[in-house]
Protein backbone atom coordinates (compact mmCIF):
# COMPACT_ATOMS: atom_id res chain seq x y z
CA UNK A 1 0.00 0.00 0.00
CA UNK A 2 1.16 3.13 -1.20
CA UNK A 3 2.54 5.90 2.27
CA UNK A 4 0.56 9.53 1.99
CA UNK A 5 3.56 11.17 0.82
CA UNK A 6 3.04 8.70 -2.39
CA UNK A 7 -0.45 10.04 -2.48
CA UNK A 8 -0.64 13.62 -2.72
CA UNK A 9 -4.41 13.76 -3.00
CA UNK A 10 -4.65 11.84 0.24
CA UNK A 11 -1.62 13.98 1.83
CA UNK A 12 -3.67 16.97 0.52
CA UNK A 13 -6.90 15.75 2.46
CA UNK A 14 -5.32 15.09 5.92
CA UNK A 15 -4.00 19.20 5.25
CA UNK A 16 -7.61 20.28 4.19
CA UNK A 17 -9.21 18.59 7.02
CA UNK A 18 -6.80 20.37 9.51
CA UNK A 19 -7.34 23.84 8.09
CA UNK A 20 -11.06 23.09 7.89
CA UNK A 21 -11.38 22.43 11.82
CA UNK A 22 -9.26 24.89 12.87
CA UNK A 23 -11.42 27.56 10.82
CA UNK A 24 -14.54 26.23 12.28
CA UNK A 25 -12.97 25.92 16.23
CA UNK A 26 -11.96 29.51 15.65
CA UNK A 27 -15.34 31.08 14.85
CA UNK A 28 -17.10 29.25 17.35
CA UNK A 29 -14.41 30.52 20.11
CA UNK A 30 -13.76 33.80 18.49
CA UNK A 31 -10.24 33.56 18.19
CA UNK A 32 -7.55 33.98 15.52
CA UNK A 33 -7.88 31.57 12.90
CA UNK A 34 -4.06 31.66 12.17
CA UNK A 35 -3.63 30.85 16.00
CA UNK A 36 -5.93 28.08 16.03
CA UNK A 37 -4.52 26.60 12.57
CA UNK A 38 -0.53 26.74 14.59
CA UNK A 39 -2.35 24.60 17.74
CA UNK A 40 -3.61 22.09 15.01
CA UNK A 41 -0.43 21.73 13.81
CA UNK A 42 1.15 20.98 16.88
CA UNK A 43 -1.12 18.37 17.77
CA UNK A 44 -0.99 16.70 14.35
CA UNK A 45 2.61 16.91 14.64
CA UNK A 46 3.26 15.92 17.69
CA UNK A 47 0.46 13.03 18.32
CA UNK A 48 0.25 11.90 14.26
CA UNK A 49 3.28 12.83 12.98
CA UNK A 50 1.82 14.85 10.41
CA UNK A 51 3.83 14.63 7.16
CA UNK A 52 4.88 17.26 4.93
CA UNK A 53 6.51 17.19 1.45
CA UNK A 54 8.01 19.66 -1.04
CA UNK A 55 5.09 21.04 -2.73
CA UNK A 56 3.30 21.60 0.92
CA UNK A 57 6.34 23.68 1.30
CA UNK A 58 6.03 25.45 -1.35
CA UNK A 59 2.54 26.38 -0.42
CA UNK A 60 3.28 27.11 2.95
CA UNK A 61 6.46 29.51 1.72
CA UNK A 62 4.14 30.87 -0.80
CA UNK A 63 0.99 31.56 1.14
CA UNK A 64 3.62 33.32 4.21
CA UNK A 65 4.45 35.59 0.67
CA UNK A 66 0.94 36.71 0.06
CA UNK A 67 0.17 37.59 3.42
CA UNK A 68 2.61 39.69 4.06
CA UNK A 69 1.73 41.13 1.13
CA UNK A 70 -1.81 41.68 1.85
CA UNK A 71 -0.55 43.18 5.17
CA UNK A 72 1.12 45.62 4.04
CA UNK A 73 -1.32 46.87 1.50
CA UNK A 74 -3.87 46.94 4.86
CA UNK A 75 -2.50 50.62 5.48
CA UNK A 76 -4.37 53.48 4.02
CA UNK A 77 -1.92 55.73 2.57
CA UNK A 78 -3.88 58.76 3.70
CA UNK A 79 -4.04 57.42 7.88
CA UNK A 80 -0.18 57.27 7.12
CA UNK A 81 -0.40 60.90 6.07
CA UNK A 82 -2.62 62.06 8.32
CA UNK A 83 -1.05 60.46 11.50
CA UNK A 84 2.89 60.33 10.64
CA UNK A 85 4.35 61.54 14.23
CA UNK A 86 2.07 59.03 16.12
CA UNK A 87 2.40 55.96 14.31
CA UNK A 88 5.93 56.30 13.50
CA UNK A 89 6.39 57.23 17.12
CA UNK A 90 5.25 54.43 18.41
CA UNK A 91 5.73 51.87 16.11
CA UNK A 92 9.93 52.73 15.99
CA UNK A 93 9.54 52.38 19.85
CA UNK A 94 7.57 49.10 19.74
CA UNK A 95 10.36 47.20 17.25
CA UNK A 96 13.22 48.76 18.62
CA UNK A 97 12.93 48.11 22.56
CA UNK A 98 11.60 44.15 22.65
CA UNK A 99 14.27 43.67 19.63
CA UNK A 100 16.99 44.92 21.61
CA UNK A 101 15.61 43.20 24.91
CA UNK A 102 14.73 39.86 23.58
CA UNK A 103 18.18 39.31 21.93
CA UNK A 104 19.75 40.58 24.80
CA UNK A 105 18.07 37.96 27.25
CA UNK A 106 18.92 35.51 24.19
CA UNK A 107 22.35 36.16 24.79
CA UNK A 108 22.49 36.22 28.60
CA UNK A 109 20.57 32.80 28.08
CA UNK A 110 23.59 31.45 26.31
CA UNK A 111 22.52 31.43 22.74
CA UNK A 112 24.60 32.61 20.01
CA UNK A 113 24.43 36.06 18.70
CA UNK A 114 22.99 34.77 15.08
CA UNK A 115 20.40 32.75 17.53
CA UNK A 116 20.06 35.95 19.48
CA UNK A 117 19.08 38.16 16.96
CA UNK A 118 16.81 35.92 15.71
CA UNK A 119 15.38 35.98 19.09
CA UNK A 120 14.90 39.69 18.91
CA UNK A 121 13.40 39.77 15.16
CA UNK A 122 11.05 36.95 16.47
CA UNK A 123 9.84 38.97 19.51
CA UNK A 124 9.83 42.56 17.98
CA UNK A 125 6.80 41.97 15.93
CA UNK A 126 3.03 42.93 16.44
CA UNK A 127 0.19 41.16 14.87
CA UNK A 128 -1.11 42.84 11.79
CA UNK A 129 -3.84 39.81 11.89
CA UNK A 130 -4.89 39.96 15.58
CA UNK A 131 -5.05 43.22 15.75
CA UNK A 132 -6.54 43.66 12.68
CA UNK A 133 -9.30 40.83 14.04
CA UNK A 134 -10.09 42.67 16.67
CA UNK A 135 -10.70 45.95 14.77
CA UNK A 136 -12.89 44.56 13.03
CA UNK A 137 -14.85 42.84 15.78
CA UNK A 138 -15.16 45.49 17.82
CA UNK A 139 -15.98 48.18 15.24
CA UNK A 140 -12.32 50.21 16.47
CA UNK A 141 -10.98 50.12 12.65
CA UNK A 142 -13.65 53.27 11.15
CA UNK A 143 -12.05 55.07 14.16
CA UNK A 144 -9.47 56.91 14.33
CA UNK A 145 -7.78 55.30 17.33
CA UNK A 146 -8.21 51.97 15.54
CA UNK A 147 -6.56 53.23 12.37
CA UNK A 148 -3.16 54.51 13.67
CA UNK A 149 -2.92 51.14 16.11
CA UNK A 150 -3.00 49.02 12.54
CA UNK A 151 -0.42 52.05 11.03
CA UNK A 152 1.73 51.68 14.11
CA UNK A 153 1.51 47.46 13.51
CA UNK A 154 2.57 48.74 9.79
CA UNK A 155 5.49 50.64 11.13
CA UNK A 156 6.48 48.15 13.55
CA UNK A 157 6.33 45.07 11.70
CA UNK A 158 8.32 47.14 8.15
CA UNK A 159 11.40 47.46 10.79
CA UNK A 160 11.15 43.48 11.80
CA UNK A 161 11.14 42.59 7.97
CA UNK A 162 13.66 45.25 6.60
CA UNK A 163 16.38 44.07 9.44
CA UNK A 164 16.08 40.28 9.07
CA UNK A 165 16.57 41.50 5.17
CA UNK A 166 19.97 43.47 6.61
CA UNK A 167 21.56 41.25 9.01
CA UNK A 168 20.88 38.02 6.73
CA UNK A 169 21.32 39.08 3.71
CA UNK A 170 24.40 37.97 1.50
CA UNK A 171 26.66 40.83 0.85
CA UNK A 172 27.35 39.72 -2.80
CA UNK A 173 26.44 40.68 -6.45
CA UNK A 174 23.11 38.72 -5.59
CA UNK A 175 22.13 41.43 -2.92
CA UNK A 176 23.48 44.43 -5.74
CA UNK A 177 21.07 42.68 -8.64
CA UNK A 178 18.04 42.29 -6.13
CA UNK A 179 18.46 45.94 -5.06
CA UNK A 180 18.93 47.12 -8.65
CA UNK A 181 15.78 45.29 -10.15
CA UNK A 182 13.69 45.98 -6.72
CA UNK A 183 13.73 49.62 -6.28
CA UNK A 184 12.08 50.13 -10.14
CA UNK A 185 10.02 47.34 -9.80
CA UNK A 186 8.45 49.16 -6.51
CA UNK A 187 8.36 52.56 -8.70
CA UNK A 188 6.75 51.20 -11.53
CA UNK A 189 4.34 48.09 -10.05
CA UNK A 190 1.45 51.14 -8.97
CA UNK A 191 1.47 52.55 -12.80
CA UNK A 192 1.46 49.22 -14.15
CA UNK A 193 -0.90 47.58 -11.52
CA UNK A 194 -3.74 50.45 -12.04
CA UNK A 195 -3.54 49.85 -16.03
CA UNK A 196 -4.09 46.51 -15.81
CA UNK A 197 -7.13 47.24 -12.94
CA UNK A 198 -8.38 49.62 -14.97
CA UNK A 199 -8.21 47.45 -18.44
CA UNK A 200 -8.22 43.84 -17.52
CA UNK A 201 -10.39 44.22 -14.36
CA UNK A 202 -13.91 41.51 -14.62
CA UNK A 203 -11.58 39.05 -17.05
CA UNK A 204 -12.08 35.54 -16.02
CA UNK A 205 -8.51 34.55 -15.88
CA UNK A 206 -8.17 37.50 -13.50
CA UNK A 207 -4.44 39.13 -15.43
CA UNK A 208 -4.17 41.31 -12.55
CA UNK A 209 -3.79 39.01 -9.76
CA UNK A 210 -1.63 37.12 -12.30
CA UNK A 211 0.69 40.33 -12.67
CA UNK A 212 0.45 40.79 -9.00
CA UNK A 213 2.20 36.83 -8.39
CA UNK A 214 4.37 37.16 -10.69
CA UNK A 215 5.80 40.40 -9.53
CA UNK A 216 5.97 38.35 -5.44
CA UNK A 217 7.43 35.09 -7.00
CA UNK A 218 10.18 37.33 -9.25
CA UNK A 219 11.22 39.49 -6.62
CA UNK A 220 10.90 36.11 -3.76
CA UNK A 221 13.24 34.59 -5.73
CA UNK A 222 15.84 37.71 -5.87
CA UNK A 223 15.73 38.31 -2.25
CA UNK A 224 16.17 34.37 -1.83
CA UNK A 225 19.14 34.53 -4.25
CA UNK A 226 20.56 37.15 -1.90
CA UNK A 227 20.12 35.11 0.98
CA UNK A 228 17.05 37.69 2.27
CA UNK A 229 13.55 36.57 2.92
CA UNK A 230 11.00 36.79 0.22
CA UNK A 231 8.88 38.05 2.44
CA UNK A 232 10.95 41.67 2.52
CA UNK A 233 9.78 42.38 -1.20
CA UNK A 234 6.40 41.11 -0.49
CA UNK A 235 5.61 43.47 2.33
CA UNK A 236 7.14 46.62 0.11
CA UNK A 237 5.51 45.73 -2.61
CA UNK A 238 2.28 45.89 -0.42
CA UNK A 239 3.18 49.40 0.91
CA UNK A 240 3.70 50.87 -2.91
CA UNK A 241 0.49 49.18 -3.64
CA UNK A 242 -1.78 50.16 -0.68
CA UNK A 243 -3.40 53.14 -2.23
CA UNK A 244 -4.27 50.97 -5.13
CA UNK A 245 -5.89 48.28 -3.54
CA UNK A 246 -7.78 50.88 -1.34
CA UNK A 247 -9.96 51.42 -4.37
CA UNK A 248 -10.21 47.80 -5.81
CA UNK A 249 -11.43 46.00 -2.54
CA UNK A 250 -13.14 43.10 -4.91
CA UNK A 251 -9.45 42.62 -5.85
CA UNK A 252 -8.35 42.41 -1.95
CA UNK A 253 -11.45 39.85 -1.41
CA UNK A 254 -10.30 37.53 -3.64
CA UNK A 255 -6.93 37.73 -2.65
CA UNK A 256 -7.92 37.36 0.65
CA UNK A 257 -10.18 34.35 -0.89
CA UNK A 258 -6.89 32.66 -1.89
CA UNK A 259 -4.99 33.08 0.70
CA UNK A 260 -6.98 31.90 3.36
CA UNK A 261 -9.15 29.52 1.87
CA UNK A 262 -5.63 27.66 0.42
CA UNK A 263 -1.78 29.26 1.16
CA UNK A 264 -2.04 30.39 4.81
CA UNK A 265 -2.83 27.07 6.32
CA UNK A 266 -0.14 25.04 4.87
CA UNK A 267 1.95 28.17 6.50
CA UNK A 268 0.52 27.95 9.88
CA UNK A 269 -0.14 24.39 10.11
CA UNK A 270 3.09 23.61 9.32
CA UNK A 271 4.73 26.25 11.70
CA UNK A 272 2.68 24.28 13.96
CA UNK A 273 4.04 20.85 13.58
CA UNK A 274 7.68 22.01 13.86
CA UNK A 275 6.83 23.00 17.48
CA UNK A 276 8.18 19.86 19.62
CA UNK A 277 6.08 19.49 22.89
CA UNK A 278 8.66 17.72 24.34
CA UNK A 279 10.63 21.04 24.36
CA UNK A 280 7.90 23.19 25.62
CA UNK A 281 7.87 21.11 28.88
CA UNK A 282 11.73 21.25 29.09
CA UNK A 283 11.57 24.72 28.64
CA UNK A 284 8.26 26.28 30.19
CA UNK A 285 10.77 28.78 32.64
CA UNK A 286 12.44 30.10 29.43
CA UNK A 287 9.36 30.57 27.49
CA UNK A 288 8.10 32.79 30.12
CA UNK A 289 10.97 34.59 30.64
CA UNK A 290 10.83 35.43 26.59
CA UNK A 291 7.38 36.40 27.12
CA UNK A 292 7.92 38.67 29.76
CA UNK A 293 10.37 40.37 28.06
CA UNK A 294 8.52 40.84 25.23
CA UNK A 295 5.57 42.03 27.08
CA UNK A 296 7.80 44.68 29.46
CA UNK A 297 9.95 46.15 26.43
CA UNK A 298 6.84 46.90 24.77
CA UNK A 299 4.88 48.34 28.04
CA UNK A 300 7.93 50.54 28.68
CA UNK A 301 8.61 51.93 25.35
CA UNK A 302 5.15 52.22 23.68
CA UNK A 303 2.87 53.26 26.80
CA UNK A 304 4.52 56.78 27.66
CA UNK A 305 4.36 57.82 24.23
CA UNK A 306 0.49 57.06 24.20
CA UNK A 307 0.59 59.46 27.19
CA UNK A 308 2.68 61.84 25.16
CA UNK A 309 0.13 61.98 22.59
CA UNK A 310 -2.85 62.49 24.48
CA UNK A 311 -4.35 58.84 23.76
CA UNK A 312 -6.11 58.54 27.53
CA UNK A 313 -5.70 56.21 29.91
CA UNK A 314 -8.20 53.17 28.76
CA UNK A 315 -7.11 54.14 25.30
CA UNK A 316 -3.16 53.95 25.90
CA UNK A 317 -2.85 50.86 28.14
CA UNK A 318 -5.23 48.96 24.96
CA UNK A 319 -3.17 50.63 22.23
CA UNK A 320 -0.29 49.04 24.54
CA UNK A 321 -1.61 45.89 24.83
CA UNK A 322 -2.60 45.24 21.36
CA UNK A 323 1.19 46.75 20.22
CA UNK A 324 2.30 43.54 22.69
CA UNK A 325 0.67 40.58 20.35
CA UNK A 326 2.76 38.69 17.91
CA UNK A 327 2.16 35.89 15.49
CA UNK A 328 2.38 36.02 11.68
CA UNK A 329 5.73 37.74 11.58
CA UNK A 330 7.05 36.43 14.70
CA UNK A 331 6.58 33.10 13.49
CA UNK A 332 7.85 33.91 9.93
CA UNK A 333 11.27 35.19 11.57
CA UNK A 334 11.71 32.03 13.73
CA UNK A 335 10.97 29.54 10.78
CA UNK A 336 13.50 31.74 8.67
CA UNK A 337 15.92 30.87 11.59
CA UNK A 338 14.99 27.11 11.71
CA UNK A 339 15.36 27.07 7.41
CA UNK A 340 18.75 28.49 7.71
CA UNK A 341 20.27 26.46 10.43
CA UNK A 342 20.58 29.95 12.63
CA UNK A 343 18.46 28.44 15.33
CA UNK A 344 17.27 24.83 16.27
CA UNK A 345 14.31 22.86 16.65
CA UNK A 346 14.35 24.00 20.72
CA UNK A 347 15.17 27.47 20.12
CA UNK A 348 12.11 27.69 17.08
CA UNK A 349 9.83 25.69 19.42
CA UNK A 350 10.77 28.42 22.45
CA UNK A 351 10.47 30.99 20.45
CA UNK A 352 7.18 30.26 18.52
CA UNK A 353 5.77 29.34 22.27
CA UNK A 354 6.30 32.80 23.25
CA UNK A 355 4.95 34.48 19.66
CA UNK A 356 1.77 32.32 20.07
CA UNK A 357 1.28 33.14 24.00
CA UNK A 358 1.81 36.81 23.24
CA UNK A 359 -1.05 36.70 20.31
CA UNK A 360 -3.47 35.43 23.10
CA UNK A 361 -2.42 37.37 26.54
CA UNK A 362 -2.43 40.63 26.05
CA UNK A 363 -5.45 40.33 23.94
CA UNK A 364 -7.31 39.13 26.48
CA UNK A 365 -6.17 41.50 28.94
CA UNK A 366 -7.06 44.57 26.56
CA UNK A 367 -10.85 43.38 25.45
CA UNK A 368 -11.40 42.16 28.82
CA UNK A 369 -10.51 45.96 30.72
CA UNK A 370 -9.21 48.24 28.57
CA UNK A 371 -11.35 47.89 25.28
CA UNK A 372 -12.41 51.72 24.09
CA UNK A 373 -16.20 52.01 22.95
CA UNK A 374 -15.93 52.95 18.93
CA UNK A 375 -16.82 56.06 18.10
CA UNK A 376 -18.49 57.76 14.30
CA UNK A 377 -15.46 58.58 12.48
CA UNK A 378 -15.21 62.71 11.52
CA UNK A 379 -16.97 63.78 8.61
CA UNK A 380 -13.57 65.06 6.84
CA UNK A 381 -11.95 61.93 7.77
CA UNK A 382 -14.69 59.91 6.09
CA UNK A 383 -14.60 62.08 2.96
CA UNK A 384 -10.71 62.27 2.54
CA UNK A 385 -10.99 58.26 2.53
CA UNK A 386 -13.17 58.34 -0.63
CA UNK A 387 -11.18 61.04 -2.23
CA UNK A 388 -10.22 60.01 -5.75
CA UNK A 389 -6.86 61.37 -4.73
CA UNK A 390 -6.11 58.95 -2.04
Amino acid sequence: MPSELDNPQALAAAWMALALLASLVSIRFGISVALTEILFGVAAGNAFHLQTNEWINFLAGFGSIVLTFLAGAEIEPAVLRRNLSRTMAIGIVAFVAPFIGAMTFALLAGWDPKAAQIAGLALSTTSVAVVYAVMVETGLNETELGKVILAACFVNDLGTVVLLGILFANYDLWLVLFLAVTIPVLALYPKVARWFSDNMRGRVSEPEIKLLFLGLLFLGGLAVAAGSEAVLPAYLLGMVAAGLLVRDRVMVQRLRAMAFGLLTPFFFIRAGTLILLSAVASSAGLIVLFLVVKLATKFISVHPLTQVFAFGRREGMYTTLLMSTGLTFGTISALFGLNHGIIDRGQYTVLVTAVVLSAVVPTLIAQAFFQPQPAVAPLETLLEEVSPDV
